[in-house]
């Protein structure tokens, strides 16, 4: 669709800690996952060497966010308290700040008190998994830190949402659901409020490929979209592979995305995503 095509206008601006981030080019987020339970172990990364060697990774092969996350929100993970997030993840925001002080960090976190402990630190952004389901002060929270705000769609926990996939219209359930939360987010100002539909959390394989193929019915939302696939069972799964198999997958699903209006890739493989957003710059007019 041409931008002259377009019925909805987009928010295409992001600010973080002063800097605005351009979204009219698709933006790439690398994963740093501070868990030893990922579903990708290839993201887990524990020791400050560890920490340090994939930030410079992830900002040399041209992303501009890093998302740290200190709890595993795979189907089924370990639950940890909220003390023990915020010890994983504070020394990791600590560590790459005192080496790459310009680096953005979001923080993948349902907790108000995670999500306020690491903006303090340093962090930039809020992804929350449960779009504030989880945690009733994370909306408040937000909106007092002044800093974007990424919701995502959920059912339940972790623990719970792979026996929360029925819905009688999909599309339309996420839509409502995005619309209440953008609205009550506007109402107590925050500003910059980025949607992700959520692949893998309370969906049906079929279920992510409907939204998939129908992502740019969000943007009647009017908010960047940030897409989240790296490596899911939605790819391992369909094509009977493992996740260290599924690059291929990503990059070829990363693209569809772009095509209906990703602003934000979520990858655990920045370089590939990076080229997939060159490239794809290049069919727009």
């Amino acid at each position: 669709m041409k931008a002259k095509d377009k019925l909805f206008s987009r928010k295409n601006t992001l600010c973080l800690k002063g800097n605005i981030i351009d979204l009219n080019t698709p933006q790439v987020m690398g994963i740093l996952n501070v868990t030893p339970d990922s579903f990708f172990e290839r993201s887990r990364y524990c020791t400050e060497k560890e920490i340090l060697a994939q930030a410079e990774r992830i900002l040399n092969e041209g992303a501009s966010l890093i998302d740290i996350g200190g709890y595993s929100s795979r189907p089924n993970a370990e639950d940890i308290s909220p003390e023990e997030e915020i010890k994983r993840v504070i020394p990791a925001i600590e560590v790459i700040l005192k080496h790459f002080p310009d680096a953005k960090i979001s923080v993948d976190t349902f907790r108000a008190s995670v999500a306020r402990k690491t903006i303090e630190a340093g962090a930039s952004m809020i992804n929350d998994i449960s779009g504030g389901n989880l945690d009733s002060q994370m909306f408040q929270t937000v909106s007092e830190l002044k800093v974007p705000y990424v919701m995502m769609h959920m059912r339940g926990t972790p623990a719970t949402m792979q026996s929360l996939t029925s819905y009688d219209n999909l599309l339309l359930e996420l839509l409502d659901y995005f619309q209440k939360k953008i609205f009550e987010l506007r109402k107590l100002g925050v500003n910059d409020i980025i949607i992700d539909p959520g692949f893998g959390f309370a969906k049906t394989l079929a279920q992510n490929y409907e939204i998939l193929k129908k992502l740019d019915y969000f943007e009647v939302l009017e908010a960047p979209l940030l897409v989240g696939i790296s490596r899911k069972s939605m790819i391992y799964k369909e094509l009977e592979i493992s996740p260290e198999e599924s690059l291929n997958g990503t990059t070829v699903l990363n693209t569809l995305a772009l095509s209906k209006g990703a602003a934000i890739l979520r990858v655990h493989d920045v370089k590939q995503a990076v080229e997939a957003v060159k490239l794809f710059k290049l069919t727009v007019h």
